[in-house]
């Protein structure tokens, strides 16, 4: 297995990058390859700082980068030499098996659906969070930020993504699936989520179990919760901002402490023809070992094939 790293990419870049990547390949052994992308020279000057010899890992010559000021569908073509366009460029001609990257979250959603293109089928692709549930449980919340405005049939595809996603990568039997929703009788909500609620319901395709409201997020009442990109954002930022407070007030709590961004490292851009894993912005060393992890995963459980399959 070839897994893809953007050195470039993300806040702490290449510090945070490089520990990341080495943390990995300990935990990740030699059956797999972790090639980074970046400037050459950078990266062996990081490696030699740490005594590391640049034997361990792939360098694919990357000297450009996509900041988070450039603008996602113009940076692809103006900057062909950016770590993420010659990932995408790999990733699209099956040399590496997954690429994964802390930089511009546009320029990797654009990257996907441009470079990867999106499975036949699939409307929108979209992405994911995973939110701690009270039960030591896990719920995909789906979509974050990919699709601010969303109809009812894409939020239906969300529900058939996401449950093969906590089916396979999460190890969820026959997901439960809920709509995210401001009541749970099925004549709530706006003229979306009433639409989205009737196909929901007439489908065997997934678990779907009916609305939640805001406060059943964590409860683990559902495996899957759907709603529009604009929504899902809102409601990632404030667990975000929940986690940050409770660190600045001093709080210790090991439910809370599973909030920490850290745990979960990165998703994956949920229906196109290749595995592009999307990092956090801030991630440090640890973060962007378990984003490299997580991207193993989603290639050993074939999850491409599983979505293929099912549009297909």
């Amino acid at each position: 297995m070839k897994i893809g790293l953007d050195v470039s990419g993300g806040d702490f870049a290449p510090q945070a990058t490089i520990d990341g990547a080495l943390l990995a390949k300990e935990e990740l052994g030699n059956d797999v390859t972790i090639v980074l992308f970046g400037d050459e020279l950078i990266i062996q000057k990081e490696l030699a700082s740490r005594n590391k010899s640049a034997a361990l890992f792939e360098i694919i010559h990357a000297p450009e980068v996509i900041s988070y000021n450039d603008h996602p569908t113009r940076a692809l073509p103006k900057k062909p030499n950016s770590s993420i366009s010659i990932g995408f460029d790999m990733l699209s001609k099956g040399l590496i098996d997954v690429f994964a990257s802390n930089g511009n979250t546009g320029a990797m959603l654009v990257g996907s659906m441009f470079k990867l293109h999106t499975i036949p089928g699939v409307i929108r692709p979209c992405i994911t969070s995973t939110l701690p549930t009270i039960n030591d449980g896990k719920t995909v919340l789906l979509d974050v930020g990919s699709n601010a405005d969303c109809k009812a049939d894409v939020l239906y595809q969300f529900a058939i993504l996401g449950s093969i996603y906590a089916n396979s990568v999460l190890g969820i039997e026959n997901p439960k699936v809920a709509l995210l929703n401001i009541g749970e009788e099925d004549s709530k909500g706006n003229l979306l989520a009433i639409a989205t609620y009737k196909l929901l319901s007439e489908t065997d395709e997934v678990n779907f179990i009916g609305n939640v409201e805001g406060r059943d997020l964590f409860t683990g009442v559902a495996d899957v919760i759907v709603c529009d990109g604009f929504t899902g954002n809102i409601v990632l930022k404030e667990a975000e901002g929940i986690f940050t407070l409770m660190k600045k007030r001093g709080i210790q709590d090991p439910y809370f402490d599973r909030f920490n961004y850290e745990n979960y490292g990165g998703t994956p851009v949920l229906g196109v023809r290749g595995n592009a894993i999307i990092g956090h912005g801030i991630s440090n060393d640890v973060a962007v070992k378990n984003m490299l992890i997580h991207a193993s995963d989603v290639v050993k459980t074939q999850l491409i094939d599983k979505i293929n399959k099912v549009f297909n």
